[in-house]
């Protein structure tokens, strides 16, 4: 699975942090910036752009951080396709995948610590869709999507 990752100047640091946990456990990480945290970027370039290459690549997801993660999900989940969630802790985690199917996790640099950002992304990383009862909710998020 390719994984892309990205952050604005503010999730720099804990971009590089979890984007050099997962190269250790040997996942194909792909960072998409930013590169420089001195240099200040607008959240939803860096968003759009991770959202954009989890919609064309079917078999990955997206890790994107920001100071709270909140600004980077509302902008990835503009990008038709994508179930961006927000995420907090490691049952946050498993079922933003298990019932949501989402395909981005969002974390926010000023408000998690960075083992419980790696524990958020490696159960994120490892929870499958459940489908069953939840494929016909998504299906209703995707028709809501597909209305406008």
């Amino acid at each position: 699975m390719s994984i892309y990752i990205g952050s604005d100047h503010a999730g720099f640091g804990l971009k590089n942090v979890l984007r050099e946990h997962l190269k250790a456990q040997g996942q194909e990480v792909l960072d998409l910036g930013t590169f420089d945290a001195e240099v200040k970027v607008d959240y939803p370039d860096i968003a759009r752009e991770v959202a954009e290459k989890v919609r064309t690549n079917k078999d990955s997801a997206g890790i994107l951080v920001c100071g709270t993660g909140i600004g980077v999900a509302i902008a990835a989940n503009k990008v038709k396709g994508i179930r961006a969630a927000n995420v907090h802790d490691v049952t946050e985690a498993k079922f933003s995948r298990l019932h949501n199917d989402a395909n981005i996790v969002t974390v926010g640099a000023r408000t998690l610590g960075e083992e419980t950002a790696k524990e958020v992304v490696d159960t994120f990383l490892t929870t499958s869709f459940e489908a069953g009862r939840h494929l016909a909710r998504v299906e209703k998020i995707t028709a809501i999507e597909n209305e406008q």
